[in-house]
């Protein structure tokens, strides 16, 4: 069920790839996850327009090290001309981007609002465009990841899918969700079977993966040619391994320890520091820190404390005594 996935010219090295999360895939976590084995990285979504007039806080979005690679640069927006501009000639010199792909899927309003992110699904004709026009400058493949519709009434993922195809996108990755239903209610994996059934290029299917068992249902229920992991990985990147072990019919897999989980958020943290201000890396730490200890004993009392921290030697203080109290009470 594993197998090398390729997109364009870029080849993974296996078909588990890590789903773009704004606020969560910066390099750091990105790193994270590839030495967990992931095929591929995406970064957060980069605005085309803060690309266009040169925003110095979207440049930090698409800081990457070698390491990360292969990585997917994701822009979002709605004018094909600033977009096929930015990829031309901002993107296409940077050797450190593999693929370029363009989010058509999210769902937050102020993204929107402003005719970007699933509101393209209302219009696939402009989402052809802005495809067309990105093919014919880019040096890089080009894929686009969006939903099953905008709402339940207007589930157009196949129609979608085939103009996208048409206009030359190198692969398409399909939450099966609604735009409606944000990330609430159940990924409907039909959408992702019909897509895969009516187009010829490779399909990612998204939605739904906690666990490694999940994965080996999306493939055998959509014939998907590869899985996407998104909330399912937060706290827990271990699933990267497990679901790739899963995937390759190997039954040993690997259960996190409460241990594992506070070493990985130290050595989490000492990543951050490295890229970041301490206090900004500290702030950033805290969602990330809720995740790892999710579920722990009293993780609720020391989420509360770590949201206190200021300093790096106060939070590692802090986690190696919880850890010597986990000990004892274990």
């Amino acid at each position: 069920m594993i197998k090398k996935l390729k997109i364009g010219s870029v080849e993974l090295k296996n078909n588990v790839v890590l789903a773009p999360m704004a606020g969560v895939t910066d390099i750091t976590f990105r790193t994270i996850c590839k030495r967990f084995g992931v095929g591929l990285v995406y970064t957060e979504m980069v605005s085309a327009k803060g690309l266009y007039y040169k925003d110095v806080k979207t440049k930090q979005l698409m800081k990457i090290n070698e390491e990360n690679r292969p990585v997917s640069l994701q822009i979002f927006g709605s004018d094909p001309d600033v977009m096929s501009f930015v990829v031309e000639n901002y993107i296409n010199e940077r050797t450190d981007i593999d693929i370029v792909d363009v989010n058509m899927g999210c769902p937050a309003p102020k993204i929107v609002k402003s005719g970007d992110g699933c509101s393209l699904m209302k219009n696939p004709i402009l989402a052809g465009q802005i495809i067309n026009r990105i093919k014919k400058v880019s040096l890089k493949p080009v894929t686009a990841k969006f939903r099953s519709g905008w709402d339940y009434n207007s589930i157009n993922a196949v129609e979608f899918a085939k103009i996208l195809e048409y206009n030359g996108v190198d692969l398409i990755a399909v939450h099966g969700r609604t735009r409606e239903q944000y990330y609430s209610g159940n990924a409907d994996y039909s959408v992702i079977k019909n897509v895969k059934s009516n187009v010829s290029i490779p399909v990612i299917g998204n939605g739904d993966i906690y666990k490694p068992e999940d994965a080996i249902k999306m493939i055998n229920e959509t014939n998907c040619d590869g899985v996407m992991i998104g909330r399912g990985v937060l706290g827990n990147p271990w699933l990267i391994i497990n679901t790739i072990k899963a995937l390759n019919n190997d039954n040993n897999l690997y259960e996190a320890n409460y241990k594992d989980k506070i070493e990985m958020l130290k050595m989490h943290v000492k990543m951050l520091i490295n890229e970041l201000d301490e206090k900004i890396a500290l702030l950033e730490m805290r969602k990330h820190a809720g995740w790892y200890i999710k579920g722990m004993k009293n993780s609720s009392e020391i989420r509360n404390k770590i949201n206190k921290i200021t300093k790096y030697e106060d939070l590692f203080d802090l986690l190696n005594i919880y850890l010597q109290n986990y000990e004892k009470d274990s």
